[in-house]
Order: C-alpha cells, then sequence, then structure tokens
C-alpha cells in the first residue's frame, strides 16, 4: 500500500477528516493511518465534542461511528445533519442491520462502511468524497 500520500486525493487544507468515535485505540488507528496519507485529523470522543467545536465550516469529511453512548451516530445525523452545510459522512459500525444504514442514508450519511473495513476502501471512499486536490481541474 502507498503511504506517500501523493496518490489522487486532496489538497491540503481541503483534507480535513473529522473523527468521531468513543473508543480511543480506533480514533488514534484511524488518526495515525490518515495521517500517513496526508490527511488533516481531527477526532473527537463524543458527537456533542464534535458539535461544541465544530464552526459550521462544512471543509473536509465527518467518519462517523454508529454506536456511542449518549448520542449514536444515527441520532447526531437525524438531528444535526444539516447543520454539517454539505459536509460529506461516512458512517462505520462493527454491527448494524439493513433498516439502520438505511436510515442512516436517508439522514444524509454518504457510505457506509462495516468494521473491520480495508484501509484501502476508507482511502478510496474518502479520496472520493472530499474535493479534488486544487489546480487539477
Amino acid at each position: 500500500m502507498d503511504r506517500s500520500g501523493d496518490g489522487p486525493g486532496v489538497a491540503p487544507g481541503d483534507g480535513i477528516v473529522h473523527i468521531v468515535d468513543d473508543d480511543e485505540p480506533v480514533r488514534d488507528s484511524l488518526k495515525a493511518l490518515l495521517e500517513a496519507f496526508a490527511f488533516e485529523v481531527r477526532d473527537f470522543a463524543s458527537c456533542q465534542e464534535f458539535l461544541d467545536r465544530f464552526d459550521g465550516n462544512p471543509q473536509g469529511c465527518l467518519v462517523l461511528d454508529l454506536h456511542m453512548p449518549v448520542m449514536s451516530g444515527l441520532e447526531f445525523m437525524e438531528r444535526h445533519g444539516g447543520d454539517l452545510h454539505g459536509m460529506p459522512v461516512i458512517m462505520v459500525s462493527g454491527r448494524g442491520d439493513p433498516a439502520t444504514f438505511s436510515r442512516a442514508k436517508d439522514a444524509g450519511v454518504m457510505a457506509v462502511l462495516e468494521k473491520p473495513f480495508d484501509e484501502d476502501l476508507l482511502i478510496e471512499t474518502l479520496n472520493r468524497l472530499l474535493p479534488p486536490t486544487a489546480g487539477s481541474a
């Protein structure tokens, strides 16, 4: 796998990935992976922490865990998806069902990845959802 970060993708500043997952080892692992691909990563332990720190700028992409205490990723999207102003959302889940995934898509989730997912699939999905590299058009 090419970890140089200079394959197809995003320009610095466009490649912000916001990770919301209550599992610290998962957040740390995702952050290390994405930083190896030159993404800027901001991580949050809960939906509320993300909401408290989100400035309303839809730059980047949100990687959102489905199952979290207090507010699940699905509850977050159903209540606050519109507050993201079009920011693409990838939902990740270790367990889910077709009805839940359908509700997530209805709430604005653009992709659902079931854990454990392949690293390449995550990077490919991010590159597809994030703006193209500046100057490549």
